[in-house]
């Protein structure tokens, strides 16, 4: 009874081994941390925006459409709750992507109205948000890019034959990602020029 015992949970776990279930698991876990990474990224850049804008606002309260764009496109971010089931709804996913664009917009826009404003530029905590942002928005592009890349592995599992008849026995149902149209100028940085304004002649 033991022997017939081993022998089929060694078959088992053959079985599941070779239709893919344990690829499942690898890349499902693969996915959750590359994700976790993402979303650090983006709450470090989060966390950066009430300084940026409180400085700019400092020197240029008039642009207060770019500033309230700004802080409403950090609201609306702030407003979707990034639960690790938000990667497996195809709509949350897509929202969030949204809002995290919108916000990227408008720290474009920041940046680029700074450069009417000399004493701005030069003030020495603008320039280290700056830097930080700049930085920031690296770190999220190759946090995306993992994540990118983890869930074209897992999909192509999914659809892949002899693991997506386990992907239909288990409920395995494949993962939104980020869209390929929008995603060079998502990821694109702020662009952060520190070079000085030309003298007046």
């Amino acid at each position: 009874m033991r022997k017939s015992f081993a022998v089929i949970t060694a078959f088992l776990a053959l079985s599941l081994a070779g239709c893919g279930y344990n690829t499942f698991q690898r890349n499902d876990e693969l996915i959750k941390s590359s994700w976790s990474e993402v979303l650090n990224q983006y709450q470090r850049r989060a966390d950066l925006i009430p300084n940026l804008v409180n400085t700019v606002k400092g020197f240029a309260a008039q642009e207060k459409d770019v500033l309230l764009g700004v802080t409403d496109a950090r609201a609306r971010v702030g407003g979707i709750q990034a639960t690790p089931e938000l990667i497996n709804d195809p709509e949350a996913f897509k929202k969030f992507q949204a809002a995290q664009g919108e916000l990227s917009g408008a720290l474009s826009r920041l940046l680029v109205v700074s450069e009417n404003y000399p004493q701005l530029k030069s003030d020495a905590n603008f320039r280290d948000l700056q830097a930080q942002l700049e930085g920031t928005e690296n770190r999220i592009t190759v946090a995306r890019n993992r994540y990118i890349k983890a869930v074209q592995e897992y999909n192509v599992t999914v659809r892949s034959f002899p693991s997506n008849l386990t992907a239909m026995m288990f409920g395995y149902k494949t993962k939104p990602n980020f869209t390929v149209e929008n995603e060079k100028e998502v990821s694109k940085p702020p662009r952060v020029d520190f070079a000085p304004a030309p003298a007046k002649r």
